[in-house]
């Protein structure tokens, strides 16, 4: 599509959102598999539920657009949840791991806020009072889900990883 007007911008970043979200209804439960952290896998489980919020609100957005819900490709979103895919079959089930897929998982939240954010900010300039408030109701779940995350790692996952694993020095 190309983009020659504010509403074709919303349209596409909206539709690039989309495609994220559907993508990870189909990671997360994955991201929660691999972990061994019952906080972690909790957190995942929690934020799934989340996620399919998030899809019918950008369903919502449509419909308020007067448009069918469609799903541009998120290359982005695809290569985040490729590394994390190889970080997990790279690393044995352990706290390691676990470090690593939270890693993954905050990459994901910080281009959902990115995303999130921006398209806030056109539905606000376009006057979409219904738009903005959905997005932005979306955009605080995603900074809440980055920072348990950010959390765990500090306060539990990371110095569990140190433990559990030798020490190479280099």
């Amino acid at each position: 599509m190309k983009i020659e007007s504010m509403e074709d911008l919303f349209l596409a970043e909206i539709e690039d959102l989309y495609d994220c979200e559907k993508r990870l209804t189909k990671a997360l439960p994955k991201m929660a598999r691999a972990s061994t952290s019952p906080e972690l896998r909790q957190a995942f489980e929690s934020h799934l539920k989340e996620t399919q919020g998030h899809v019918e609100r950008l369903e919502k957005v449509f419909s308020a657009l007067g448009k069918q819900p469609k799903a541009e490709t998120c290359e982005a979103i695809k290569g985040l949840i490729e590394e994390g895919e190889e970080m997990i079959s790279n690393t044995d089930q352990s706290p390691v791991r676990d470090a690593g897929i939270i890693a993954a998982a905050n990459r994901v939240e910080h281009y959902e806020m990115a995303a999130y954010g921006s398209a806030r900010n056109f539905a606000q300039t376009l006057g979409l009072t219904a738009a903005v408030t959905l997005l932005e109701q979306t955009l605080e779940e995603e900074k809440k889900a980055d920072k348990k995350l950010t959390q765990l790692a500090e306060t539990k996952i990371n110095a569990e990883a140190l433990r559990s694993a030798p020490v190479h020095h280099r």
